[in-house]
């Protein structure tokens, strides 16, 4: 299958070079520090740890495999796992 028919269902996620990239809105930056430390969490739980940037009020995530040096399996499972929880926090 396709990366872009992987990303089909990643709502919000889009490819940027060779990388996978959503961008977060939050609130606040309690809100975005919060929505950092969630996803750090599920990086180490994955043993694969995305490029992370926080400012204000937005997360920015991306996703590669750098030891392939484009995007895998790996990254659209976390991307997955990092969509349901970014959903329930950011309610």
């Amino acid at each position: 299958m396709s990366e872009e028919r992987k990303l089909e269902g990643l709502a919000g996620w889009h490819k940027e070079g060779n990388y996978i990239v959503r961008e977060y809105s939050t609130k606040n930056c309690k809100e975005s520090v919060f929505l950092f430390n969630t996803i750090a969490g599920l990086a180490e739980a994955y043993w694969h740890h995305p490029d992370i940037e926080v400012s204000f009020k937005r997360v920015r995530v991306k996703l590669t495999t750098h030891e392939v040096g484009g995007i895998t399996e790996k990254d659209i499972r976390l991307a997955q796992e990092i969509e349901k929880i970014a959903t329930l926090l950011l309610k």
